[in-house]
């Protein structure tokens, strides 16, 4: 076993779906801001998008903080001791050790990564059905939502 690692996610509070991902042997800043400039690089987010996220040094470092502003994001953080920003992600990392990595034991943290992307980008983003999303999966949710767009 190599050690720890560490994930951080983005995801999108409409859809459910995980829509910026990033993993690494660490749980620095160029992690979680490898993991929005995922999101946004996939998802080209609105100005004005609201940013949820929890206190940790990473997500209020100035440069994930000025990432957030040059895309016109607007971050929203509880205050200390109130989990209600980052209690849908916190939801999902429950999701997935209960799922996934607690029946499983890595050899090596490049297991774990494709094990784990495979895990998020098939079947928690287009396979695994949501309650919320009336038992559709995130992707055929989002799927349903354009097609209801009235044409431009």
């Amino acid at each position: 076993m190599e050690g720890w690692l560490y994930l951080a996610g983005v995801k999108d509070l409409y859809t459910c779906e995980v829509v910026g991902h990033a993993m690494d042997a660490r749980m620095t800043t160029d992690l979680v801001q490898s993991a929005l400039r995922k999101a946004i690089d996939t998802k080209h987010p609105a100005r004005g998008l609201i940013h949820h996220s929890d206190r940790g040094s990473q997500y209020c470092a100035q440069a994930y903080q000025a990432t957030l502003r040059q895309f016109g994001m607007i971050p929203s953080m509880s205050r200390k001791g109130n989990c209600y920003d980052n209690a849908p992600m916190e939801s999902f990392w429950g999701t997935l050790k209960n799922e996934l990595v607690h029946h499983r034991r890595y050899e090596t943290r490049e297991q774990a990564r494709r094990e784990i992307a495979e895990y998020i980008e098939i079947f928690y983003n287009r396979q695994r059905r949501h309650s919320r999303l009336g038992n559709r999966s995130p992707a055929a949710f989002a799927q349903q939502w354009v097609r209801q767009q009235p044409a431009a």
